[in-house]
């Protein structure tokens, strides 16, 4: 320990309101430090350290890093002090550091009683670190004897409607200053604050002035009421002791006069016998009352009063506790010691039981046999007439007798619940009950019958005399009975036992049969069944057959059904509750199982099947069979089609149910194990029966058409012979045809069962290139625009520039100015000239030169978007169309608004699954051929990219040298035989520099292919060459199965040569052919064009060849007549769509998940989307739209349709990649069904349907439930205020302030101006705000500076 690294810090806190203070660092055993140290303050600041010695000098943080340290969070801030070495820049030491807040106390207790250096100033009320700034000397409090404070007082009592003063006894009380208010009393009562002027006598004695109280009820005597003392409106005395005013109602519940003596002395009430009430003195008039009190000596309460009794009867023999309820019984107990008798018995009163005034209980002396009822008689203190109380009820002594019991017996372990019958039961007050020794717990009683629970037997098996007392008397059987039998008797006979349990497994749900055999089993009245798991236990009914056998309902196990696995399950604990039979609660030899339960699915998306009567319901499922071991399970299944039951067959994944004899619509439900499930509905409709007219019809067009074939077979007969030769050539390619389709279908299913584990493990977790923020948005604002003017400085000849700057600043003004850039905008889209191009552009424009001012740029595209709604519904337009199309600059203005402020949401959150989902489409299409001519591929989602041909092919791993270092290993890569060289090229590139942003790579034409022969030989190998097959006018690429590159061949990427390596290269035609080809299949233009393009088939100008690669465009009609069948049959390889869709639908899954949901992986959703959200919620209650599909279509086509889905189009517009056409139309389909998600309306699908559609139409259901959650989500989240808005958006320009050319972009806007002048400048003169502003005059200005003969 000695040798650990220590640090301490002086001094170690500091307030928050002192910045860059001093701080001495001293360290123990630390490391050399002579290439110096860094300070760091948690997550606020980091600066240099100065090193003297073993001290470290540090600066605490200036003013603009220190916390905000509000009250919420205490009057304290822990950070972490960390030293760091700048030479390794690792953390050797740390120690917490505090800043405090004094600020935050608002009583002088609070203040000066705080650990940290916090001072009171009394006459400001504030607490201070720095004391100097109280204004006077005397006013600093630094102990809490020394705090203005309020002293303990005894209860202060204030009757209410009575005006008087209330003195408070206090300390250091300050004398207001000049221009202070005095002090006041504030009492807050039932939530009303009362205001009382105070005076201050002294330091020491402060006086609420003469005032009444009062408060609301009789249903309360006395109300405590905060006190609190202040001065100068709001400076409070600390009132450490709490004291209370306690406002009090003499009469308030207490409607007798005993009652009213017995409340506290200090209130002084008394009893006014004239007005008959609780109340002051000196509100009884005193001549015409005689007014009562505890301590006077004016006597005692009159007319006492007996209202209840309870019970009425009881046993002669005495010890029953009667209860005896009233008013004015006393006020203590010596007034009442002796003064009861009950039916002219003697009760004894007890202490215990007495409450004064109010209750008397006492116990029963023993009765004589003469004596059968009577009244209850009191004497209070004194027998006289005006003290004496007596009962109307009657108290009788009855004779108690016992019948009979029933269970006679029960187990050793006791549990079973006994009924004692007999005659008077419910008399006395105390039963107790014996069998033998063992007490047998009481329940309760009526007149008929006692209920107790046995208790176990201490002395094992046994008959045991059944003993019942009630108070003092023990009960007898009745006379006649006893003489047949002695006393009642119960027999603890042997525990019951389980000896078998079938089955021996349930499902997760329970609620399925089980039969128990045992010994015993009938002496259990409750039987139960327990099942417990993960903590949690499960309980079900059983009921009993017989001694032997009882059946059970399996109880539940504790699994969330939801997330159960497809794994058996073994309950923690399993056993039964039977009585009090601890044995059986867990049985250790059991090894009862639980199956997942079984899962159905929904008929179909709409929930509706149309069946004929007679056909049967099929209902699909999973887990139908529990897997036992021995296979003969069997679940009880119930089906109803609507009320009936259907007789049902079980299979492991469906169940048949024959459908009952019914016509219509119904609800078909599944019952099982406790769970219901309705998979939908059905329609069972009969053929129509035909009419006699339609019989009539029906065999007219018979007997036709039987005319009509015979006169057809005698035609058949001639043609027959001629005939035959087709045939035998039709059977010929139907054979052929039938073989292709069943090797297709078998190849189809292989595809299907591919483990997505292999996808995923190839995604190794290489870094994601994405662009910074620069290139990013110019994709996304400029797309297709590499080099664009807003990013270089401004252009413009020497002797102009002078003009031309200030034009462009005063230009700047001018779109500063709300009023003149909505003019703008709007004059700009009224013109017809004015493109959709142009709409685009501008607002992109205007964008990035308020990049800077978002707060204002948000505000303008508020108003634009605002107008857009007016003119959307003042056109007539559905509502439902608002922003589906950018057919206005706000439209374009909101993308671009979307772009800036979800940059680091696309970082930190979305980007990972989109970069995921790009990768696993283009290893998924390079997994099989794709077609370097067409784009199609072999794994595709889109029907349009789909070779819908047999391919022949097989992958091949070549050993590639590794350009960069040919001394190290070399580079494996998987390749398809059937690839072209520039496709093995792309491939191996890939492959080399697969961490490496696309744009740093080397390009693959750039480089040649080289296969480095075993021989020695060293071949270049091209996509045309003198090799290259040329047949009816079709040219085939060269691939690797052309070259015969055998498996394992090591090859290399080598600079494109001039000088050839053999006799294939030593051709200039070649060459050309090649460079030619590769300009044709080349991606052309930038690689963040909006689409990539894909290569056309183009004959060669000059021989009229045509190129192919895997398939042949069958559009130039020369195809072989075999293909004919390839045609047929294409829509077999459609199945191909949905194996490759299986495949990535994890990837496609997680990007959608991530995209619609509110808790992105710790991150939390973007202001920006809240608040986009929040206006068109607002803007559709302006408009008082209430159609949730409006608003929902609004949001959708906010963000989903403006963003989102041209960022799944394009990730070249996030990411450093580049995208073919094959992963351009896959991703096509991608976005199709994000749309399709977002959106509101009903998609009727048929076999006509496209494929994309069909693709994802199991899936769209569940993603729009996802985005529905969203937006409801969004919408339950607290609003972001204006001000926490602007604060954002003014961050994110600070972040992003110099990333555009602010005076290129205004030029560029400006040649909108040259373009329109005159209608601009004619609205800004009709605009009477642009016209109090001078807007028009300014314009002009900025058009004479810009102009080129100026």
């Amino acid at each position: 320990m000695k040798q650990c690294v220590r640090l301490t810090v002086h001094p170690n806190n500091i307030s928050v309101s002192q910045y860059s203070v001093m701080l001495v660092l001293e360290t123990y055993n630390v490391p050399e430090l002579s290439d110096g140290v860094n300070c760091t303050f948690g997550d606020l600041s980091e600066m240099d350290g100065l090193v003297v010695g073993n001290q470290i000098q540090c600066i605490s943080p200036a003013a603009k890093e220190l916390p905000k340290i509000i009250t919420e969070n205490g009057d304290h801030h822990i950070v972490q002090l960390q030293l760091k070495s700048k030479e390794t820049g690792m953390t050797f030491a740390s120690t917490s550091f505090v800043f405090y807040n004094c600020s935050v106390h608002n009583s002088c207790l609070s203040c000066v009683e705080s650990p940290y250096r916090c001072h009171w100033c009394k006459f400001r009320h504030v607490c201070t670190h720095e004391p100097r700034t109280c204004h006077f000397l005397e006013g600093r409090v630094k102990l809490p004897e020394d705090c203005p404070q309020l002293l303990q007082v005894n209860k202060i009592l204030v009757p209410v409607e009575i005006i008087r003063p209330i003195t408070l006894k206090a300390k250091n009380l300050p004398q207001p200053q000049s221009g202070q208010r005095g002090y006041e009393c504030v009492l807050n009562i039932q939530g009303n604050e009362q205001r009382v002027p105070a005076l201050r006598f002294n330091s020491s004695s402060v006086q609420c002035q003469n005032t009444s109280y009062s408060y609301d009820g009789m249903e309360i005597n006395s109300l405590p009421v905060e006190l609190t003392v202040v001065w100068n409106g709001n400076f409070n005395i600390d009132n450490p002791a709490r004291n209370k005013v306690h406002l009090y109602k003499c009469g308030a519940m207490r409607n007798s006069c005993g009652l009213c003596l017995k409340a506290d002395p200090d209130y002084k009430c008394g009893w006014c016998e004239g007005q008959n009430q609780c109340t002051l003195k000196h509100h009884c008039p005193i001549l015409e009352s005689r007014w009562l009190e505890l301590s006077g000596s004016g006597g005692k309460c009159t007319n006492p009063k007996i209202t209840e009794i309870s019970p009425v009867r009881g046993p002669r023999e005495g010890g029953t506790r009667v209860t005896i309820r009233g008013e004015n019984l006393g006020l203590e107990f010596r007034d009442i010691a002796s003064q009861v008798k009950v039916a002219g018995v003697e009760c004894v009163p007890l202490v215990e039981g007495y409450i004064p005034a109010e209750q008397i209980v006492c116990e029963m002396g023993e009765a004589k046999l003469s004596q059968h009822a009577g009244n209850v008689d009191i004497c209070v203190a004194e027998c006289k007439p005006e003290f004496i109380a007596k009962s109307s009820q009657y108290y009788y002594f009855t004779i108690l007798t016992l019948f009979d019991l029933s269970p006679k017996r029960g187990p050793v372990s006791g549990g079973t619940q006994v009924t004692i019958t007999g005659k008077n039961l419910n008399a006395g007050s105390n039963v107790t009950v014996f069998f033998g020794e063992q007490p047998c717990i009481f329940h309760w009683r009526t007149a008929d019958y006692i209920v107790c629970n046995t208790t176990a037997s201490n002395n094992g098996l046994q008959k045991v005399d059944v003993s019942v007392k009630v108070d003092k008397a023990k009960i007898h059987r009745e006379l006649e009975k006893a003489k047949m039998h002695r006393e009642l008797e119960f027999e603890y006979v042997d525990d019951p036992t389980i000896l078998k349990i079938e089955p021996e497994w349930s499902i997760v749900s329970g609620n399925t049969p089980i039969t128990i055999w045992g010994t015993n089993l009938n002496l259990i009245q409750n039987p139960q069944i327990r099942a417990k798991y993960g903590g949690k236990e499960h309980i079900n009914v059983c009921e009993v057959q017989n001694d032997t056998e009882m059946t059970c309902q399996a109880p539940a196990l504790a699994v969330d059904p939801n997330n159960q696995s497809d794994l058996a399950e073994r309950p923690d604990e399993f056993g039964f509750i039977l009585d009090n039979v601890h044995s059986l609660l867990i049985l250790n030899k059991t090894n009862f199982t639980y199956y997942p339960n079984p899962i159905f699915e929904t008929f179909n998306p709409s929930g509706m099947v149309e069946l004929k009567p007679g056909t049967p319901v099929i209902l699909k499922g999973k887990n139908l069979i529990p897997p036992v071991v021995g296979g003969n399970a069997k679940l009880n299944y119930t089906v109803l089609v609507g009320e009936k039951p259907c007789a049902v067959t079980v299979s492991d994944v469906q169940l048949l149910c024959e459908s009952p004899n019914l016509t219509g619509r119904y609800k078909v439900m599944a019952r099982v194990g406790g769970m219901e499930f309705s998979p939908g509905m059905v329609n069972i409709s009969p053929d129509s029966l035909l009419s006699l007219p339609a019989i009539i019809s029906t065999a007219v067009a018979g007997g036709i058409f039987i005319i009509f074939i015979v006169s057809v077979m005698i035609a058949y007969k001639r043609k027959s012979r001629e005939s035959d030769l087709t045939l035998k050539r039709l059977q010929m390619q139907m054979d052929n045809l039938e073989s292709r389709v069943a090797l297709e279908c078998k190849e189809a299913f292989a595809e299907l069962q591919t483990d997505i584990h292999e996808l995923t493990s190839d995604l190794d977790g290489a870094g994601i290139p994405f662009l910074d923020y620069r290139m990013y948005t110019m994709r996304v604002l400029f797309p297709g625009i590499e080099d664009h003017p807003v990013l270089r400085d401004l252009e413009v000849p020497g002797y102009r520039q002078e003009r031309v700057e200030k034009g462009l600043k005063l230009f700047a003004q001018l779109i500063n100015n709300k009023a003149f850039l909505l003019s703008f905008i709007r004059t700009l889209e009224f013109q017809r000239s004015f493109s959709m191009r142009d709409r685009g552009n501008v607002a992109s424009l205007i964008m990035t030169v308020l990049q800077s001012k978002l707060e204002y740029a948000t505000d303008v595209l508020k108003q634009l978007l605002a107008d857009l709604i007016d003119k959307n519904l003042e056109s007539k337009n559905h509502p439902k169309l608002l922003l589906r199309r950018t057919e206005s600059v706000a439209e374009k203005m909101l993308t671009n608004w979307f772009t800036f402020l979800l940059y680091k949401f696309l970082k930190e959150c979305a980007g990972e699954p989109l970069f995921s989902l790009y990768c696993a489409i283009k290893q998924q299409m390079e997994k099989g051929p794709i077609d370097a001519i067409t784009g199609e591929a072999r794994y595709s989602l889109s029907e349009d990219k789909l070779i819908r041909q047999q391919i022949d092919y097989k992958t091949l791993i070549l050993s590639c040298v590794n350009p960069d270092n040919v001394n190290s290993p070399e580079i494996p890569v998987k390749i398809l035989n059937c690839d072209t060289i520039t496709q093995v090229k792309e491939k191996i590139l890939d492959a080399i520099f697969k961490n490496v942003p696309c744009s740093h790579r080397p390009k693959a034409a750039d480089m040649d292919l080289e296969w480095r022969q075993a021989s020695g030989a060293r071949m270049i190998l091209q996509d045309e060459d003198l090799t290259t097959k040329i047949e009816n006018d079709w040219k085939r690429l060269n691939n690797l199965a052309h070259y015969q590159v055998p498996d394992g061949s090591v090859v290399a990427l080598v600079s494109k040569q001039v000088t050839a390596y053999n006799v294939v290269n030593n051709s200039t035609v070649s060459r050309t052919s090649a460079s030619k080809y590769e300009n044709m299949i080349r991606y052309t233009g930038s690689p963040d064009s909006l689409r990539s393009r894909t290569p056309m088939i183009t004959p060669d100008l000059e021989s009229g060849v045509k190129m192919w690669h895997l398939v042949k465009n069958h559009e130039h009609g020369d195809q072989k007549e075999g293909d004919r069948g390839s045609k047929m049959v294409s829509e077999i390889y459609l199945t191909r769509l949905l194996a490759t869709k299986g495949t990535l639908q994890k990837f496609v899954d997680d990007l959608f998940e991530t995209i619609f949901s509110t808790a992105h992986r710790g991150s939390a959703l973007p202001l920006a989307i809240k608040y986009m959200f929040d206006f068109l919620d607002e803007q559709a209650d302006k408009h008082n739209i209430h159609d949730p599909h409006v608003r929902h279509t609004w949001k959708s086509n906010c963000l989903p349709l403006r963003f989102w889905v041209n960022m799944i189009k394009n990730p070249q517009f996030v990411f450093d990649i580049h995208k073919s056409s094959i992963t351009d139309a896959c991703l096509s389909v991608v976005a199709q069904t994000f749309m399709d998600s977002c959106s509101t309306s009903e998609h009727r699908l048929g076999k006509d349907s496209p494929s994309n559609k069909l693709l994802y139409a199991k899936d769209i259901p569940s993603y729009k439930n996802w985005v529905e959650r969203y937006y409801s989500d969004i919408g339950k989240m607290p609003a972001i205020s204006d001000q926490d808005m602007n604060a954002y958006l003014a961050e994110q320009s600070r972040m992003h302030m110099n990333e555009f050319n602010t005076m290129s972009a205004l030029s560029e806007i400006y040649s909108y101006v040259g373009k329109y002048s005159e209608e601009i400048l004619g609205a800004l003169d009709q605009d009477d705000q642009a016209g109090k502003q001078k807007l028009a005059y300014k314009l002009e200005q900025v058009i004479t500076l810009m102009s080129i003969d100026s």
